[in-house]
């Protein structure tokens, strides 16, 4: 037997079995931070969709609202704007002013308060 021969049967007898045992605990090891990775994001992945929907349930609550509101007084509000597209208002015309409360508690015109 030459020196090479003698060699590789150490080499697989001793050496390889070392190896595999190593290689066989840093992939176990690799295998479980992969496992403990995985759990992490299927946390973090439950928790978002539950943030999400919370978030789509309150958004459809909205809608609903919204919705009851048009059809509730969809008849109405179309029809006062179908009365202000019709009727627009003039330049020339003054606006009308409402009475204003003054500080003594009595209701004047305007023309009242300013002289005051």
């Amino acid at each position: 037997m030459n020196n090479f021969t003698i060699f590789l049967l150490v080499f697989i007898v001793i050496g390889l079995p070392v190896i595999l045992g190593i290689g066989s605990s840093v992939f176990k090891d690799w295998i479980k931070h992969k496992e403990r990775m995985a759990t992490a994001l299927n946390a973090q992945t439950a928790e978002k969709s539950a943030q999400y929907a919370a978030h789509t349930e309150r958004l459809e609550q909205r809608v609903r609202v919204l919705e009851r509101i048009v059809t509730d007084r969809g008849i109405g509000v179309a029809d006062e704007i179908e009365r202000l597209r019709a009727d627009p208002p003039s330049p020339a015309r003054p606006l009308e002013t409402s009475p204003t409360l003054t500080l003594t508690g009595r209701t004047a015109s305007p023309a009242e308060g300013e002289t005051r």
